[in-house]
């Protein structure tokens, strides 16, 4: 929070860049937006070298300190389960954790079941709608969520471990007992 002329106003966590264009796919109220991956799955190829990812990885750590969060648009929605997904990546490394032993944790995190935005048991089922009851949709979100999940750990690593992968920076690893709208995947 700061200061205004004598009056207390809170400070905006910071919002997606990427907008709809009209025609991105949805799930529900889940945007599927393009992702430069090399891991199989729904995803479109992104046309710039900066997507979703990035930005999710950009912002985790000045969103971290966020109780509150303003869905402004679809893309947002990503965002927020990015951020609450690089929280549960990092929640598995651990001080001295070797780049091998960090890279099977969390590909076995990436890869293991998970609960779906709007369904039963997913934390901020109040910002997602569930997506429609055919089990196609409910298979291309999961397949989406599949490839951003493996991505995401993927691009941590790198800037966790940089580029002498010797032991995780602690910088990011600060970061590991803040939650994002006091919420956990």
């Amino acid at each position: 929070m700061f200061l205004e002329r004598g009056t207390v106003t809170e400070m905006p966590a910071y919002n997606s860049t990427f907008v709809g264009d009209g025609h991105d796919r949805l799930v529900g109220n889940f945007v599927l937006l393009p992702l430069n991956t090399r891991f199989r799955g729904p995803a479109y190829a992104a046309n710039s070298d900066y997507d979703i990812v990035d930005e999710c990885l950009d912002l985790f750590r000045a969103n971290s300190f966020f109780k509150n969060f303003e869905i402004k648009s679809p893309a947002d929605r990503v965002l927020v389960y990015g951020i609450l997904f690089t929280n549960s990546c990092l929640g598995q490394l651990r001080p001295g954790m070797s780049y091998n032993e960090a890279v099977k944790a969390l590909t076995n995190l990436a890869l293991d079941s998970f609960t779906l935005p709007g369904t039963v048991g997913f934390p901020l089922n109040n910002v997602y709608s569930v997506p429609v009851e055919d089990g196609a949709q409910m298979e291309l979100l999961k397949g989406y969520l599949q490839q951003l999940r493996q991505e995401l750990a993927t691009r941590l690593l790198d800037r966790v471990y940089g580029a002498e992968k010797a032991q995780p920076s602690k910088f990011w690893l600060a970061f590991t007992r803040r939650k994002f709208m006091n919420k956990a995947l």
